[in-house]
């Protein structure tokens, strides 16, 4: 990156900052996003699927599981990123516990954050770069054996499998 696009990037971060603070802040639950079918596929071979809503817009994102007092144990939350990024995620205003799984563009699965505690604002990072996260309810990636390498087919991830 060259000295002038740093500089424009600089010059413009707190107008950014200040945008996003202007921004009105959920004070409920979403109502309910439209859902696709994914399948996670574990290291022994087993297929689970879920129905999980599609965070597709900005404001979507923003909100995301916040004050909604359930998950189903089949489906959750997808957010794909624009592009592909670190992925910090935070569980302020979530009620429940939140398994978070963290996806390359590929489809693998990066990391895995499990019972993410609610109502924290401790940071949970994506362990680098991701497409994608994925919020299942808490105790999933554990009851199912979800870890780092196994597989989400998906229409949004490219690459083998």
């Amino acid at each position: 990156m060259n000295r002038r696009t740093l500089l424009l990037l600089l010059a413009l971060a707190p107008a950014a900052l200040a945008a996003r603070a202007q921004e009105p802040e959920a004070t409920k639950a979403q109502p309910e996003l439209p859902k696709e079918q994914l399948t996670i596929v574990t290291k022994d071979g087993q297929r689970h699927p879920f129905n999980v809503e599609l965070a597709s817009t900005e404001a979507q994102q923003l909100t995301g599981e916040m004050f909604r007092t359930s998950v189903p144990p089949d489906g959750g939350m997808l957010f794909v990123w624009p592009s592909v990024r670190d992925s910090p995620m935070w569980m302020k205003n979530t009620l429940v516990p939140l398994d978070m799984v963290f996806i390359n563009p590929d489809g693998t699965i990066r990391h895995v954050a499990e019972d993410a505690v609610p109502q924290s604002l401790r940071v949970i990072e994506s362990g680098g770069p991701v497409a994608a996260t994925l919020e299942l309810a808490g105790g999933t990636a554990a009851r199912l054996g979800i870890a780092p390498g196994d597989k989400v087919l998906a229409p949004q991830f490219h690459g083998p499998g």
